[in-house]
């Protein structure tokens, strides 16, 4: 295991609302927080740069406007802003999972470089983050990197698993909580509900994405909830910070 301890609390963070292709649909962008018995603090994605608050016409240069837009972004739905809601601020933060290095997941990233990052090789493998499209506006930051390619358990209670398709390092939680609840983060390894009935048409590698679905439906027992990536008929529904799960 990566931590000592046993995982006590979840968090979903809400990282602001985003406009996909004009009217296409309206997706929550989540992190989450998760803390353990130890009181180590662990942040799961990071979603979009703390810049696009601040700088109006950063969006543009990342050619964001190719995929959407974000609606109504709010200084408490930056990274800093929603664990500002808990108390927390970025040096609080222990332990750092990037489920994949897409500009929703990845914009906070070197606000917690003081911490380690885990993420599969296959990500880190990349010159520098996804982003979006041709366009790597940041580097890796300069930090701790914990590579891993099989399922790995994180502490007690939470372990990750590689899900490649949406891209080829994709990774996915599995959180069992002290009360035995059970929740799978898919993050974009399932985008949304219908995903798969779409043959995963925004994925790197549909098969691959399709797999990987398989092994976490699989996981999913009638005790389990999955939440995925970015559903939009699940994410008003889901509790947000400072409301644990």
């Amino acid at each position: 295991m990566i931590l000592p301890g046993r995982l006590e609390r979840l968090y979903i963070l809400d990282l602001g609302l985003f406009d996909v292709r004009n009217g296409e649909r309206i997706i929550g962008i989540p992190g989450y927080l998760m803390q353990t018995d130890r009181g180590q603090n662990i942040l799961f994605d990071t979603g979009f740069p703390p810049d696009y608050l601040t700088d109006p016409d950063r969006p543009a240069r990342d050619g964001l406007p190719r995929f959407g837009r974000l609606i109504d972004f709010r200084p408490d739905q930056t990274a800093e802003g929603a664990l500002a809601l808990l108390g927390l601020a970025p040096g609080d933060i222990d332990l750092v999972i990037l489920s994949h290095g897409h500009i929703d997941h990845v914009g906070s990233l070197p606000l917690f470089a003081h911490a380690p990052i885990v993420l599969t090789a296959r990500e880190r493998a990349e010159p520098a983050p996804l982003y979006f499209g041709s366009v790597r506006p940041i580097v890796w930051p300069d930090a701790t990197y914990h590579r891993i390619d099989t399922d790995t358990p994180v502490c007690e209670g939470l372990t990750l698993i590689p899900t490649p398709g949406h891209t080829p390092g994709h990774l996915s939680a599995l959180v069992t909580l002290p009360d035995g609840r059970r929740v799978i983060l898919a993050a974009d390894a399932i985008n949304r509900a219908s995903e798969p009935a779409e043959a995963f048409a925004d994925s790197m590698d549909p098969a691959a994405s399709q797999a990987s679905a398989n092994y976490l439906l699989s996981l999913a027992d009638p005790d389990a909830v999955l939440i995925y990536g970015h559903e939009p008929a699940q994410w008003p529904l889901l509790p947000k910070a400072p409301r644990p799960w």
